[in-house]
């Protein structure tokens, strides 16, 4: 129900970012990068496709233990239930939120968030694909209380749509306002990397659990901030945004020569090292005035990519509508295409002559299915003109594709 939700909140998403584009077009700030703005959509996708299994296990497991070790059987039409959910739902979102600044291992999930180094509305849909991993366990009090399932995914949903507008640089201080809510102006400061606001702003909702625990600091005019992580990302790889930490924090672990070490890097915050790897290599430098990662794009590579996110868009859209109608393995299959898509153009935005093969498979599948199987990934059979359709949407995209491949200068890069 929570992906189907969104789905259908999708098009209102895109017409607000659409929005503030023109609006920050007037005002002559250009806020939005089509290599950052589509790899942020990737991310918001991918995290939409794979928590249609994932989030089965986090929603699981908050029934079970409302089934078995609720303390209260709260009732769902009650009003008073539902705001007293509200609020204890965003004040535990505030904690999840501020652990997963200061240890690594909720870190590696919401880092995904952060990378983006600009600040607008598609930055709100950027999140991550392995946050329900361990974030239910910071919600399993509202199950304890007795607060039921369907309460529950609904103020979580809530707590989740308040946060999109808040991502804008296009509204200012909002007077009364900034002091009781989030409000974009708190949460610019939250995605800052200045020194003064690092780890600051952490509610969902209510900036109020900020003042009360020392968390808050408001955004000051004369200081411009800067966003992203303080290890840059550097890449439109979408399965490598959702995996550096994890990889970085492995490889440490592995490495280090006490068993301590190797499990409580985990617990310890974004960036801790243990002693005997410190003495063997110095801490990477944080530049704040580093340009921005943004490769040159042809114009070719650059309507290609926007071609075939859109065309994934609408299969992602398709998929998180049926997926509860066909077999695990046609889901899985599904999936796998969808993230293998989104890879591709993460890579081919990155100008890498390499993603052009698995590119090309990924169509090739497409074709092959489409001229043997009839059907698309076994949810519904097409029709003899939806078949034309498709074989000919997949031969203009190997075309195009290809188009580029031949123009492609040497060093194993696309062309600029």
């Amino acid at each position: 129900m929570h992906e189907k939700i969104i789905t259908f909140a999708s098009p209102v998403f895109f017409i607000l970012i659409a929005i503030e584009f023109i609006v920050a077009r007037k005002r002559q700030r250009h806020l939005y990068r089509m290599n950052d703005s589509l790899n942020s959509l990737s991310l918001g996708i991918m995290s939409q496709i794979i928590g249609a299994f994932s989030k089965l296990f986090s929603i699981g497991m908050y029934a079970l233990v409302l089934k078995y070790l609720s303390l209260f059987s709260l009732p769902s039409d009650s009003v008073w239930v539902w705001i007293a959910a509200l609020l204890l739902y965003d004040f535990l979102y505030y904690w999840l939120h501020r652990m997963g600044h200061q240890t690594n291992l909720l870190w590696a999930a919401h880092v995904v968030h952060h990378q983006s180094e600009q600040y607008n509305l598609s930055t709100a849909l950027r999140q991550t694909s392995t946050g329900p991993l361990f974030g239910w366990i910071f919600y399993l009090p509202m199950a304890l209380i007795g607060f039921p399932l369907d309460v529950f995914i609904a103020v979580a949903l809530i707590d989740l749509l308040y946060q999109f507008w808040v991502h804008t640089e296009q509204i200012g201080k909002l007077g009364w306002f900034d002091r009781v809510f989030v409000s974009p102006s708190n949460h610019r400061v939250h995605h800052a990397v200045n020194d003064m606001y690092l780890d600051k702003n952490f509610g969902g909702i209510l900036v109020i659990w900020d003042r009360l625990f020392g968390t808050f600091i408001e955004e000051r005019d004369h200081v411009a901030i800067v966003y992203g992580t303080r290890k840059p990302l550097r890449s439109w790889n979408p399965l490598w945004a959702n995996l550096e930490v994890y990889e970085q924090v492995w490889r440490d672990a592995w490495n280090t020569r006490r068993w301590r070490d190797k499990l409580q890097i985990w617990l310890r915050p974004p960036g801790w090292r243990p002693a005997d790897l410190m003495a063997q290599s110095a801490p990477l430098t944080f530049d704040i005035h580093r340009p921005a990662y943004d490769p040159s794009m042809s114009k070719a590579t650059t309507w290609y990519c926007i071609a075939q996110f859109i065309l994934l868009l609408e299969a992602a859209t398709h998929f998180l509508l049926v997926y509860n109608n066909i077999s695990a393995l046609n889901a899985t299959i599904y999936v796998s295409w969808l993230v293998m898509g989104l890879w591709c153009i993460g890579g081919l935005m990155e100008r890498g002559r390499i993603y052009l093969l698995p590119e090309t498979v990924r169509i090739l599948c497409i074709l092959i299915m489409n001229l043997f199987t009839a059907s698309w990934f076994y949810s519904f059979a097409l029709s003899t003109p939806a078949q034309a359709l498709l074989t000919a949407t997949c031969l203009i995209s190997l075309g195009g594709l290809w188009l580029i491949f031949s123009r492609q200068k040497t060093h194993g890069h696309l062309p600029h």
